[in-house]
């Protein structure tokens, strides 16, 4: 499964990319495959293993924050592996061959 999310601290002022930092670090010491946006961190894996990441990563910043707003996206394809390079690689190669 793919799981787009974000994390945003709430109470702790304008600047959150440091506390947002401490989320991606959860993530990226996960292990799993992931990509980080200006938006989301999409995450690839079991459910379970997947689910325990979003979870880490929201309480390392609730950890500092007296409130943190969690948005959740998930795309659930039993079997499928390497959805998270896959997709985008799909719309480069349309766009490389030009309209339609």
């Amino acid at each position: 499964m793919l799981v787009a999310f974000s994390v945003t601290p709430l109470g702790t002022g304008e600047d959150v990319g440091e506390l947002v930092a401490e989320a991606v670090r959860v993530v990226r010491a996960s292990g799993l495959p992931n990509r980080t946006d200006a938006m989301f961190t999409t995450i690839e894996g079991e459910w379970d293993e997947v689910m325990a990441v979003v979870k880490a990563a929201a309480d390392a910043v609730a950890a500092r924050a007296p409130r943190v707003s969690l948005v959740v996206k998930a795309d659930l394809r039993p079997g499928v592996t390497g959805a998270l390079d896959a997709k985008v690689a799909s719309v480069e190669r349309h766009l490389a061959d030009g309209p339609s």
